[in-house]
């Protein structure tokens, strides 16, 4: 009966949907699935009626059993129980299983002197197999040290009277027996097929809780990136932008030509960072997925970014040493490497306070890029500024996290012997191992 097989425990909510049969399922299944879905529903909006149906059922069973007359055909012949006993000993195997699911062993200890009286008196009356009910929702969600007691409880009144009358064991202790083992295995079954689908369910709401982690971090992560990206192109070119307004308000005096020249500066310097910035917006939108997606920058933007920092006003001297092997690093180191200069330039251009130069240094070994960027200018108006004021969130602290993501590593600080600040990030080439 459908109602044995409910597992034990905190229900589903009410309102609860069943799932739907999978795709393909044959229709008589499908008809067979719905039904029980229903009538599982059912029972989880109301428990009491289908209990009072079951029990209702069960006693109204066994009253017929009793007027008809039909617990005769299997009692002894040396039967000494009156009728009015044998309908109170039906009753009280049938009424108690409306706590079945709530109390199950308080309903089989109420049963067993019941049970122990019909086997007594001889009448055997075929209602006390619905002991065999409540044994199984023991099985079903009690310890196995509660399932021995229960199944003790139901065979003890069986053995005692195999041991009075030793002909009672091929009818009525051979036939519980069996009946016990039966239900006790088909509990068993159930209860392990319902652990394993709860296990199955737990698995699968950890996996899908950890998928919404994962995507969590990811989205936290390329916010992050989004922040660096965002923060490289509008801190240089306005960086620079102020550099050139200003050379120009300073030439604009003396030489309109050179002020014509870092207006046009200006405006190209504006029109790039404009172009970066819809290149990144644009690949952010959803509705736009015929975004343009430009290559990031590369060491071969290397020159291209110094000539416009010294249009800016910022003499920077570049320097190679070693052979150069930017095509045996991959985009993203590339990317780290140009970031970094870019930064540090920037950062010059911002704090420095007196007349500042700067040198870009680049030198390739076996297994590593190293750049160093130095500048000329004071401590306290370089970039020592941007990593002691708020600019190491974005700044500096970004130039670190670039280069950890390929095991490289950036240190920054004054320089030692003169007034200046120094840049140093070391990166290893695509193919060196850790």
């Amino acid at each position: 009966m459908t109602d044995h097989l409910r597992a034990a425990g905190t229900p589903p909510a009410p309102d609860a949907a069943p799932a739907p049969p999978p795709a393909g399922t044959a229709p008589l299944t499908r008809i067979i699935r719905n039904a029980l879905d229903r009538l599982r529903a059912f029972d989880r909006r109301r428990p009491r009626v289908w209990d009072a149906a079951v029990s209702g059922f069960w006693a109204v069973a066994a009253v017929l059993d009793y007027t008809s007359g039909g617990w005769r055909n299997v009692a002894r012949d040396d039967v000494t129980a009156p009728e009015p006993l044998v309908l109170l000993m039906s009753l009280c195997f049938s009424l108690p299983l409306l706590w079945r699911r709530t109390h199950p062993m308080a309903v089989l200890l109420l049963m067993a002197p019941a049970s122990l009286v019909n086997i007594w008196t001889g009448a055997v009356v075929q209602a006390a197999l619905l002991q065999l009910i409540p044994v199984f929702q023991i099985v079903l969600r009690s310890p196995f040290r509660t399932v021995g007691a229960a199944a003790a409880l139901f065979v003890a009144p069986v053995l005692a009277i195999g041991v009075r009358i030793p002909s009672a064991w091929g009818q009525e202790v051979v036939s519980y027996t069996w009946g016990l083992v039966f239900v006790v295995l088909l509990g068993i079954a159930v209860r392990t097929r319902r652990e394993y689908t709860e296990a199955l369910v737990e698995r699968a709401h950890r996996l899908e809780h950890e998928r919404d982690q994962q995507a969590r971090l990811a989205a936290a992560a390329e916010r992050t990136r989004i922040a660096r990206e965002m923060h490289d192109i509008i801190g240089h070119n306005l960086s620079v932008i102020t550099g050139l307004a200003d050379g120009g308000a300073y030439a604009a005096r003396k030489n309109p030509e050179r002020a014509g020249q870092a207006l046009e500066a200006i405006g190209a310097t504006s029109r790039q960072a404009l172009s970066e910035l819809r290149r990144l917006l644009g690949v952010l939108r959803d509705d736009h997925p015929e975004a343009e997606r430009t290559p990031q920058p590369t060491l071969d933007e290397l020159a291209p970014l110094i000539e416009r920092v010294r249009r800016a006003g910022l003499p920077v001297h570049l320097e190679l040493h070693g052979e150069p092997r930017a095509r045996s690093l991959t985009p993203g180191r590339q990317l780290t490497v140009y970031r970094v200069v870019q930064e540090a330039l920037t950062n010059t251009l911002k704090h420095a306070t007196r007349p500042t130069a700067a040198t870009v240094t680049l030198t390739y070994s076996r297994t590593h890029l190293d750049a160093r960027i130095t500048d000329t200018g004071t401590g306290a108006g370089t970039t020592a500024d941007a990593e002691e004021a708020a600019l190491p969130a974005q700044g500096i602290m970004g130039m670190r996290e670039r280069a950890a993501l390929y095991d490289g590593t950036v240190e920054a600080g004054p320089l030692p012997n003169h007034g200046g600040w120094q840049i140093r990030l070391r990166l290893p080439l695509e193919d060196t191992h850790p």
